[in-house]
C-alpha cells in the first residue's frame, strides 16, 4: 500500500492555488479539467516531495461546504519555522496557533482547511514575537 494524495474540496481556485502555491509554497504536479464532470483536479506537493500530493477539486457549480472538523488537518514540515510563519504573515495568512514552543504552529486555507507546520528536527528556541503572540480563531 502506498499514499497517493488528501483531496480538499476548494471554492475558489484562484484563491487556494495563491494560498498553497504563493504562501504555502507548494508546487503544481499536474492538472485536470473534467468538462463533461464540471470540475478541475490539481495536485500539488511540496517541492521535492512529488509522491505526497494534495489534490485540490474544483467544482465549476457554486456550493457550500461548511466548516467539517472531522478532516482534521494537513501537515508540513518546514527548515524553520519562524521564518515560514514570517513568510506566510507578510502574505496576508493569520497565523492561527503561533509558534510559541519553536515546533509546531497552524494556519487555515481560504477554504479553512488547517494546515500545521511542523519544525524538522528539534524545536528553535523560543523567540519573540512568537513565544508571546496568543491564538487566533480555531484550527
Amino acid at each position: 500500500m502506498k499514499y497517493l494524495h488528501t483531496m480538499v474540496r476548494v471554492n475558489d481556485l484562484d484563491k487556494s492555488l495563491e494560498f498553497y502555491c504563493d504562501r504555502l509554497g507548494l508546487v503544481e504536479q499536474g492538472r485536470f479539467e473534467v468538462k463533461e464532470g464540471r470540475f478541475t483536479l490539481i495536485f500539488l506537493s511540496a517541492p521535492g516531495n512529488e509522491t505526497a500530493q494534495v489534490e485540490l477539486t474544483y467544482n465549476w457549480d457554486p456550493e457550500k461546504f461548511g466548516e467539517a472538523r472531522n478532516f482534521g488537518h494537513l501537515a508540513y514540515e518546514v527548515e524553520d519555522i519562524y521564518a515560514a510563519c514570517e513568510r506566510l504573515m507578510k502574505g496576508g495568512v493569520t497565523i492561527n496557533r503561533p509558534p510559541r514552543d519553536g515546533r509546531m504552529a497552524f494556519v487555515r486555507s481560504p477554504d479553512n482547511i488547517s494546515i500545521e507546520l511542523l519544525q524538522v528536527g528539534k524545536a528553535l528556541p523560543a523567540t519573540e514575537p512568537w513565544a508571546s503572540m496568543p491564538n487566533i480563531g480555531h484550527w
